[in-house]
């Protein structure tokens, strides 16, 4: 006899209630911590971590930090906790580089005017041809405060662009120029002409084949022994290059896959309408094709903007120099963990940023991929 019986007014079957221990906090416990002996196990060996590990931290980073202090010696002489007065010292050097002191509100602005335009991106109804606008007018701002130059601001050279704005605009401008040409590499590694797809698959083997590092030693050393004789390229643009054609292969990999993922009958009742080549990848394919690859395509953002770091190699004030330049002040030598966990702080608000919003991209999307 069925456990769900109709009931005698409406006819409608009663809902059942959840079994006793499956619903509510100690369900969702038992289902999962306590489901296997190897979840069981792992639940009792992370707890143990966190009782360990958690109240040194806390004493070290809370209640024994000295967040008012003057000078190291003063931080030296104190209870042993984290120097936080170390970041309240050379927090701008960190955030802005080498960037004038007395200007620095010009990166700091340039800084939230770039991230309300990416903000804008984000939003769903600015998904039009405003979007082009906000782009053009936000980059022609931030490019105003960063160079001067015009309405009265100081000229202040790229070379002295550093921390936070810095690995913001790499990031941007890789993510935004590595993806549409990572798309027309994967459509070129897809095409029935053979030297197209020669060329594209060629390009994408050697470039993932080789780490981001070597790509920035080459743009930065052996680019300008290409070029004619007086002819320059400026290394900060040289390090964006290396960075945009190290994501697009990656990129392109990742869309590559999700176009093997359209059913080739798709194509095939586009192309019965009459619909050409381009109008069937950019009306039917791609859209379905980009929806399944946004997990992936979010790994590789947020691993970009994690590798802008990797620029400090070549000289570049990316938030890693500027903090070991902070550290390099004689009266604040060795307070290392506290500039390191700061930029990580930073690092993980951006990231954790991204990764909340391609899930709730993915929801939004009903992409498949939101559970």
């Amino acid at each position: 006899m069925s456990m769900n019986t109709p009931s005698p007014d409406t006819g409608l079957i009663a809902a059942q209630p959840a079994p006793v221990g499956k619903a509510g906090v100690i369900g969702w416990v038992r289902t999962r911590l306590f489901a296997s002996p190897l979840n069981i196990l792992m639940t009792v060996l992370v707890v143990w971590l966190l009782m360990m590990g958690l109240p040194p931290l806390l004493e070290w980073a809370l209640l024994k930090a000295n967040f008012t202090a003057g000078n190291a010696q003063e931080c030296r002489a104190g209870p042993g906790g984290a120097c936080w007065a170390f970041i309240r010292e050379k927090y701008r050097l960190i955030l802005f580089g080498t960037y004038p002191y007395d200007e620095q509100w010009r990166p700091l602005l340039a800084t939230l005017v770039l991230l309300a335009v990416i903000v804008c991106s984000a939003i769903r109804r600015f998904w039009n041809l405003w979007l082009v606008a906000i782009w053009v007018v936000g980059l022609a701002c931030v490019a105003c405060l960063m160079w001067g130059g015009l309405a009265g601001l100081t000229y202040v050279e790229n070379t002295r662009w550093g921390g936070l704005p810095l690995t913001l605009i790499l990031s941007t401008f890789g993510i935004a120029f590595a993806f549409p040409v990572g798309v027309i590499l994967a459509l070129g590694r897809r095409s029935n002409m053979p030297v197209i797809k020669a060329l594209c698959v060629v390009y994408i083997e050697i470039i993932r084949g080789v780490p981001l590092i070597s790509l920035l030693f080459m743009s930065s050393v052996m680019l300008p022994l290409f070029l004619p004789e007086g002819m320059s390229i400026d290394k900060l643009l040289r390090a964006q290059i290396a960075i945009i054609m190290f994501a697009a292969a990656y990129v392109a990999e990742t869309v590559r896959g999700g176009l093997q993922a359209i059913d080739r009958g798709q194509i095939e009742g586009a192309q019965s309408i009459g619909l050409t080549y381009w109008q069937t990848m950019r009306k039917i394919v791609l859209p379905q094709a980009l929806r399944i690859v946004i997990p992936p395509l979010v790994s590789i953002f947020i691993a970009l903007f994690k590798d802008t770091s990797l620029v400090v190699v070549i000289g570049i004030y990316d938030l890693t120099l500027s903090a070991k330049a902070s550290l390099s002040d004689p009266l604040w030598r060795g307070f290392s963990i506290e500039a390191y966990l700061f930029i990580s702080l930073i690092y993980f608000i951006f990231c954790f940023a991204m990764s909340r919003y391609s899930k709730q991209l993915e929801s939004r999307l009903d992409t498949g991929y939101s559970h």
